[in-house]
Order: structure tokens, then C-alpha cells, then sequence
């Protein structure tokens, strides 16, 4: 027999998966019942929300009773720590399902009613802003339990990075991580990426590029939120490669009112046509900032760099030059001097190789900072694919990255030296210390001063 035909045998099959609800109920199945098996995995998923360092106990359609209705969440989680116990309801959505927002508010009040902390949502929604939730609930509900959401990117994200990078102690809990990974790749899993931009994407795109597009136009607002939820996604997604916390740059204003950056947005597509946003990934030289120009069809990542604080403007800017030697020739580098506004001096990097005073116009003025930039054609699609506006962004990070940030380091100064010790003249040694007359001394050089030559006199 032909064993390259066989089917290895899975412990999270995927097979017989018929329609929405039998997807829902086995990925729940299948999720908590490896956080309970995995203690690392378990705990980073809970730590966030607040729920201790204990054992995780899972259970799946547990019964309710919401006045005279009964009402079955899709699961409960509880962790439990000597006497104290964290308890949160789980309602999980797949594929296109959207999550609903009555079925929320009534999982809040049996929350409420039970003394259960929290009402997790797990679907393919991604928010805008990271800890917020991709629906609107009555706030009212929300003064005694918390109500969290956790898109399945998230969830398969923190299962690479746990098993991969982060490490599970036990290698059969390693084995059964790598299962569940296996099983939400896998396209009949229900758990789906980052695929659309929303049905207002053509019409603005559209309005964009004919100068007509206003604030108040419908579908604004959508365009803009999923931008932010496409950058939140691009900060899983290259997080999940390098085993690192990738997060979007907000302000404090953004991150505690959201709809904040979503106006900034609309702001910034009305009037210029881009939308522009910035990751930050650690150990890097600098936030990597991602623009994409709807009138130009352009996207274009970013990166600003400190200059080396000493040294020629020349000798600067060589500095940059070297650590680009494998970045494309079609980058474009940007000088900016110190006090003074606007864009600075911008050459290709090939012309910079060759000709590093290209990027000094004026030699008596300080270099303070670099720009290093390359832009792309911007795909136009709404979905995803070849042509699509989502996959152009991804592509455009990921190269930018590669070529270019993980070859950067910021600039340090080079730590002072120690001076050599001073060592006691020869003739010295032998002399008791009570008729030297002089002592060693921090103005004394490495070597004896050459003695002055006696200055002749006249008879």
C-alpha cells in the first residue's frame, strides 16, 4: 500500500464538520479543553482578564435559567486559587458569524445573577483598538461583570507564540498545543483571518480618488475602523512570526476613547485621502509606520531613526548607509536637520551609497534624525487575494520589515575609557617613600612629560 495516501490520525479531526453550529460547538470543545489541559496556554489566555494563577476547569453548554427562558452559553471557564475562583461565560461565533448583541446582554445578566465575574466573546471580529469590544452593549450592564472579546487571530496567535517561543514545560501538553494550532489553521476550523474591508470600501475608495469624499458620507467611519482592525490584525499576524508583543501606537486619548482615532482617520482620508497608523515592535530602532494613499494607490512604511550624535553630517550619514547594505536600492532615505521644519533632504539609497553628501545640504548644520521609507502599489480589492487592498498592507509590513527594520540599531555612544594606570618611575623604586617628593597624579599623562630643555643664559 501507498502510505503517502494515508491520513495521520488527529486529535482535533476536522472532518465531519456539518454547518455553523457543529463548527461553534467543536472549537469550543476543542479550545477549552486544551486551555485546561495546557497550564502555560490556559494562563496566558485568562491572566489578562484578571483570573488567578490556578487550575483551569472548563465546561461547555452549561445550562441557565434567564427568567422563564433557559439559555445555553456556549461555555464556562472557572480558575480556581485556594479560596478564591474567577468564573466567565464564553460565547464563541465562527466564520462570518457576527457576534449578537441581546444574546450578550442576556449572558451578562445570568453573569450578574450567578456572581460569575466576567462574559468572554470569541469570534473572527477584530477590533479596532485592542480591549475593546467589537459591539455596543448597555453600559448598565457592565457595573458588575466585565465583558471581554478575543478574536480567533488572537487565539491561534498566542498558541504559536506559547508553544513556539514562550515553551510548555511538558512535551505531550507541547504536542497537544501543536494540535489545536493544526486545527484553527485549518480553513474548516471557522477560524478565518482578516478578510474584508466592508461593503462601504469601493464607494469611499472611489469618492477618495474623485475628491468628492465628505465625514459625514456612509461608510466612512466603517473604512476607518477596519483600517485599524487590518493594523491590529498585521500586529498579530508578524507578532506571531517573531514570538513578540506587536501592538498599534495609540495615545492615551485614543486607547481610552476609542472613537478618538476612528475621527482622526476620517480626517485624515477627507483630507489628504490616506489612512496612517504605526506598530510597535520591540528591540526595534523605531515604530513602523504603515500609510496607505488611496489617491496615489500607494502604501508606503515608514521608519524614523535618531542620528548618531557625533561626527560629520557626511560621516552620519554613512552610518545609515551601512547598516542598509541589503535594503532595496529603490528606498528612499530623508535627512532632517536640527532646528528646523518641514521635509528634510530625501535622495533613493543608491544615489546615498554613492554620494552620501547628497543628503547634506547644509554642512554646518546637525543631522538630528533619518527617515527611512519604501512604498508599494496598493491593491484595490475589498477582500482578499491577489489585487486586495488587505493583502498589498500585509505584504508591504512584512517586506518593510525584513529589508529594512530588522537590520536597524539605534545609535549609542561609545563608553568612556578607562585612562592606563601610572606606573612609579624607575629611579623611584628603590627609594624609601619617606624622601619621595612627589606622588602619582590623575593630571599625570600615560607617559612622563619630556623635560623642558634648560633655557641658556648670558655670561
Amino acid at each position: 500500500m501507498v502510505e503517502e495516501n494515508w491520513h495521520e490520525a488527529r486529535l482535533i479531526p476536522t472532518s465531519g464538520i456539518n454547518g455553523a453550529d457543529e463548527q461553534e460547538r467543536r472549537a469550543t470543545s476543542a479550545l477549552l479543553a486544551v486551555m485546561c489541559a495546557v497550564r502555560e496556554y490556559g494562563r496566558s489566555l485568562t491572566k489578562p482578564f484578571g483570573a488567578p494563577a490556578g487550575a483551569v476547569e472548563a465546561y461547555i453548554e452549561v445550562p441557565f435559567m434567564l427568567g422563564e427562558s433557559r439559555l445555553y452559553p456556549d461555555g464556562l471557564i472557572r480558575v480556581k486559587r485556594g479560596q478564591k475562583a474567577w468564573t466567565a461565560l464564553i460565547e464563541v461565533k465562527t466564520g462570518g458569524n457576527a457576534l449578537a448583541v441581546p444574546q450578550i446582554e442576556s449572558y451578562l445578566d445570568i453573569a450578574r445573577e450567578q456572581g460569575f465575574d466576567a462574559v468572554i466573546t470569541i469570534s473572527n471580529q477584530i477590533p479596532a483598538v485592542a480591549g475593546q469590544h467589537p459591539t455596543k452593549v448597555d453600559k448598565r450592564k457592565l457595573r458588575k461583570v466585565e465583558l471581554h472579546h478575543l478574536s480567533w487571530t488572537q487565539v491561534l496567535a498566542e498558541a504559536v507564540m506559547q508553544k513556539e517561543f514562550r515553551g510548555v514545560a511538558d512535551p505531550d501538553q507541547a504536542w497537544i498545543l501543536g494540535e489545536l494550532i493544526r486545527y484553527l489553521e485549518h480553513p474548516r476550523s471557522g477560524a478565518l483571518e482578516f478578510d474584508d474591508m466592508g461593503e462601504s470600501w469601493v464607494a469611499v475608495r472611489e469618492s477618495v480618488r474623485a475628491g468628492t469624499l465628505r465625514a459625514t458620507d456612509k461608510g466612512v467611519t466603517e473604512v476607518a475602523a477596519r483600517f485599524d482592525a487590518l493594523l491590529r490584525f498585521s500586529c498579530l499576524t508578524l507578532g506571531r512570526q517573531l514570538g513578540a508583543e506587536v501592538v498599534p501606537v495609540l495615545s492615551r486619548k485614543e486607547q481610552a476613547e476609542p472613537h478618538l482615532r476612528t475621527q482622526s482617520l476620517v480626517a485624515g482620508l477627507v483630507s489628504s485621502g490616506q489612512l496612517a497608523g504605526a506598530v510597535r515592535i520591540p528591540g526595534t530602532a523605531g515604530d513602523l509606520v504603515i500609510t496607505a494613499d488611496l489617491r496615489a494607490s500607494t502604501v508606503t512604511c515608514h521608519i524614523d531613526i535618531d542620528s548618531p550624535r557625533e561626527g560629520r553630517p557626511t560621516t552620519r550619514v554613512n552610518w545609515l548607509a551601512r547598516q542598509l547594505k541589503n535594503a532595496p536600492e529603490t528606498v528612499r532615505v530623508e535627512a532632517f536637520v536640527m532646528h528646523a521644519r518641514g521635509p528634510g533632504a530625501a535622495e533613493l539609497l543608491r544615489v546615498v551609497r554613492e554620494n552620501p553628501s547628497a543628503l547634506v545640504v547644509d554642512p554646518a548644520r546637525e543631522i538630528k534624525s533619518f527617515r527611512v521609507a519604501n512604498s508599494v502599489a496598493m491593491g484595490s480589492k475589498r477582500g482578499r487575494g491577489r489585487g486586495a487592498f488587505i493583502d498589498s498592507v500585509l505584504a508591504a509590513v512584512d517586506v518593510f520589515y525584513i529589508e529594512v527594520v530588522q537590520q536597524l540599531k539605534a545609535w549609542a555612544a561609545t563608553p568612556p575609557r578607562l585612562r592606563p594606570e601610572l606606573t612609579k618611575d624607575a629611579s623611584e623604586q628603590d627609594v624609601p617613600p619617606s624622601l619621595v617628593s612627589t606622588a602619582l597624579s590623575s593630571q599625570d599623562g600615560a607617559e612622563e612629560p619630556t623635560p623642558l630643555e634648560p633655557v641658556a643664559t648670558a655670561d
